[in-house]
């Protein structure tokens, strides 16, 4: 059977269920969430999308990101994602929330409430290569200015998220 993403509406209140395919194709509201793992130098570790993802394959985007399975939990699906992705698990942190939606390749739709996590890790990651094609440790700002200038390069939600992300940082400090 497909994997089922969890509907919901725009309180993030669940309202049903429906296989993944299915929900990119109709554009249907869905929960998901995005990852950010910085090391002890304050870089993001990011991933290239495997040439084999049904969409935004081979972009560039955040540590990991994923939708909680039907009775899942938000920050224990993202633990269970950032292993399976990454190779990895760390404590998380939920930064910020936000609803998007963006047309994607070949008829598909993103239209998510998004949870934004962030954690630490300072080791290597040991990703799974029918996920992630590549990774690499990079400067925030330098990549927030080159998704800036080379949107084409990055996923959908990818600068939406980095941005939560840093104005939660910035609000923190």
């Amino acid at each position: 059977m497909e994997d089922q993403v969890i509907l919901v509406d725009e309180h993030d209140r669940e309202v049903g269920t429906d296989a993944k395919l299915a929900v990119h194709q109709s554009g249907r509201l869905h929960r998901a969430f995005s990852i950010f793992v910085f090391d002890s130098g304050g870089r993001t570790l990011l991933q290239r999308r495997a040439a084999t993802k049904y969409h935004s394959a081979g972009l560039w985007s955040n540590t990991c990101c994923g939708h909680p399975r039907p009775g899942e939990a938000v920050e224990p699906a993202a633990r269970r994602r950032l292993a399976e992705e990454m190779g990895f698990d760390c404590a998380l942190r939920l930064v910020s929330s936000f609803v998007y939606r963006s047309d994607l390749a070949d008829g598909l739709t993103e239209h998510e409430f998004d949870h934004v996590f962030s954690g630490h890790f300072d080791g290597t990651p040991t990703p799974n290569a029918a996920e992630v094609a590549a990774w690499r440790w990079v400067d925030v700002q330098e990549v927030r200015a080159d998704s800036d200038a080379r949107p084409d390069r990055y996923t959908a939600w990818f600068g939406l998220a980095l941005e939560r992300l840093l104005a939660s940082e910035e609000h923190e400090s």
